[in-house]
């Protein structure tokens, strides 16, 4: 199946939770969900950066 935003969102509250329970305070990664998946950045990176907000984890975005 295809992600929605509401699923995304679900998925990054629970990297966010591996991460400070396992001290992890970098993440690189793709755009995710806005290849094949069609999500638009736009809405993807400002849910990403709503829920890592209140943290100290740096996160990278790549694009190639």
């Amino acid at each position: 199946h295809k992600p929605t935003y509401e699923n995304m969102r679900k998925s990054l509250e629970a990297m966010k939770a591996h991460c400070l329970n396992n001290g992890v305070t970098d993440i690189s990664m793709p755009r995710i969900g806005c290849g094949l998946d069609r999500l638009d950045w736009n809405k993807v990176s400002t849910i990403l950066g709503e829920v890592f907000e209140d943290t100290d984890i740096k996160i990278t975005v790549y694009t190639l």
